[in-house]
């Protein structure tokens, strides 16, 4: 099982976490907005298992060096076609603050229980 820290804001903007929530699914890339997939996404994407943990996070603003997690979820599903994660969502509404850690795009990882980092997005 892997960890990852991923983002819902759509050009530091649009926030698609509700969205996320309701549709019980994860993306950060849509084919309908004619973008080029980030290179981020293209390396790190394939990489997710059914199983592994999944934490939303927030970024706090220009020069924070901390983050706001706001959901954590596990992987039921990966469609590698839609460039979607479809998630079953154990908590959201979290304002847990944790170090940035680097992870200012929109995926990172994947991570590993033993990171204490890691524990103390996921609590464990």
């Amino acid at each position: 099982m892997a960890y990852w820290v991923v983002g819902a804001m759509f050009g530091g903007k649009d926030d698609k976490l509700d969205e996320f929530i309701r549709r019980g699914c994860w993306y950060c890339w849509d084919p309908r907005y004619n973008m080029k997939i980030p290179a981020e996404v293209e390396n790190r994407f394939p990489q997710v298992q059914v199983g592994d943990r999944i934490a939303v996070k927030r970024m706090l603003g220009q020069g924070a060096t901390e983050i706001e997690i706001r959901a954590l979820g596990i992987v039921t599903d990966v469609d590698q076609e839609e460039w979607r994660i479809y998630v079953r969502w154990v908590m959201n509404n979290l304002n847990r603050r944790v170090s940035l850690h680097g992870c200012a795009g929109s995926i990172h990882g994947p991570f590993e229980a033993s990171d204490s980092w890691v524990r103390e997005i996921f609590q464990l």
